[in-house]
């Protein structure tokens, strides 16, 4: 049973993996670049990002600890911190590595990376888009087109009424008439009755 074993095996023993990944460690940490396998380099991303956190908080322990993770190597510690106190990774919080597959190595088609260090600044994410405005010179022609709907409105309704208006002068005028047709026939009856009076007497 392997309790309390972790990580990957790498085909070798426990002391051979440690010094491996050590080695490897320190090269990144050198050359800001390494080519490896890519169980490798998956193994050791976890210490370099250790060892870099230790970099950022720049204490004597840190220091110490950093010392005794890359095997008393006190130059290389002295490098890593000062680049880091100068500003570097200054605006990374973690992922300080960056793997690409370069394809398969021939021999025993084992899957190859290239590993580096991300020293660049960390792009900042794009802000949403505003909502676009619309231009003054669509809000001024809707705006016309608006007025010139409601001016059309009123018109329609002004001609309504002035239709209703000379409707009912006409229905008037055709009632007066009436009425004084109606006057002048009782006129008329009226005046043959005093006559068939006159005769009678």
């Amino acid at each position: 049973m392997r309790h309390n074993y972790k990580g990957r095996k790498l085909g070798t023993d426990s002391s051979h993996t440690k010094a491996m990944k050590r080695s490897l460690v320190k090269s990144l940490l050198y050359n800001e670049r390494i080519k490896t396998v890519e169980s490798r380099a998956k193994e050791i991303r976890p210490d370099v990002d250790k060892i870099i956190t230790w970099a950022k908080k720049g204490d004597l322990h840190s220091r110490r600890l950093a010392i005794a993770a890359l095997g008393n190597d006190k130059e290389l510690v002295r490098q890593v911190f000062e680049k880091v106190e100068q500003g570097l990774f200054a605006d990374r919080n973690g992922g300080y590595t960056r793997i690409m597959k370069l394809g398969y190595r021939k021999g025993d088609n084992a899957p190859m990376v290239i590993m580096e260090l991300c020293t660049e600044p960390v792009a900042k994410k794009a802000e949403k888009a505003a909502p676009k405005k619309v231009e003054p010179k669509k809000v001024e022609a809707a705006a016309e087109e608006a007025e010139e709907a409601v001016e059309a409105i009123e018109e329609a309704v002004e001609a309504e009424e002035t239709a209703e208006v000379a409707e009912a002068e006409e229905v008037a005028e055709e009632a007066e008439e009436v009425a004084e047709e109606a006057a002048e026939e009782a006129a008329e009856e009226a005046a043959e009755e005093a006559e068939a009076e006159a005769d009678a007497e």
